[in-house]
């Protein structure tokens, strides 16, 4: 979790301009917005993520009403999503709250219809439902979302599937490999070849899971050591209090 933590600061695919702009005053510069959102498509075609530079394009979309881009919104959620179980989209969420209306008509604004969307499926993601969540991204409603967002996410579907890996190696040590497909959307020898490439062992349709910290049940025995004089003390507070 530390190494996950440090990587969720500053990422290693993070250049030296990026970490200038992220944690120097230049964050607040509006002048700076272009290079962000320059990096956070760089991030989309390259399958890297930096949640604090997507970030720090938000803070200045707030400072700044008139730089706002929805699309530029709607692939930061989307990268936000990938990080489950870390906070990042609720982050990027609390940011968007006083968004102001827009005023250009020539261009509708897609984040009314798909911000609740959107919302939808980090539930899912986050409460691990995830046959519901592939059930509702592969529906016929959320063809806009693949076919004008998504599509442009390289890697995005892999990446959800390590959400629920993730998940997998936190709760499981055997699981069956057609309940399995169903949390990353995968069967025959695509869903053999994930589980191989995870490094897990199938056998008789049994997945099972090398232990890990998360996995593992150990019983944890407290033991208090408390005096005599601290226990009377106790019990002259107990009949003083009656």
């Amino acid at each position: 979790m530390a190494s996950a933590t440090v990587e969720w600061l500053t990422p290693l695919t993070r250049t030296e301009l990026i970490e200038n702009l992220v944690s120097g005053v230049d964050r607040y510069n509006p002048s700076n917005v272009g290079i962000l959102e320059d990096y956070l498509y760089h991030q989309i075609r390259s399958e890297e993520y930096d949640c604090l530079a997507n970030i720090a394009i938000l803070k200045l979309y707030q400072f700044n009403p008139d730089l706002f881009n929805p699309d530029v919104v709607v692939n930061i959620l989307l990268k936000a999503l990938t990080a489950e179980p870390f906070p990042d989209f609720n982050l990027c969420i609390s940011l968007l709250d006083d968004r102001p209306p827009n005023v250009n008509t020539d261009e509708p604004d897609p984040l009314p219809i798909l911000l609740p969307i959107l919302t939808n499926l980090y539930d899912f993601l986050h409460q691990c439902r995830f046959p519901a969540f592939w059930t509702f991204y592969k529906s016929e409603q959320l063809e806009s979302l693949r076919e004008n967002y998504t599509i442009e996410c390289v890697g995005f579907e892999d990446a959800i599937r390590e959400v629920a890996a993730r998940a997998v190696k936190a709760t499981f040590t055997r699981i069956g490999l057609e309940r399995l497909g169903t949390y990353v959307d995968l069967s025959g020898p695509g869903l053999d070849a994930w589980v191989a490439k995870q490094g897990w062992v199938t056998d008789g349709g049994v997945v099972s899971i090398p232990p890990n910290p998360d996995n593992q049940i150990e019983s944890v025995v407290i033991r208090e050591n408390v005096k005599l004089p601290q226990l009377a003390k106790v019990i002259a507070h107990s009949v003083q209090a009656k």
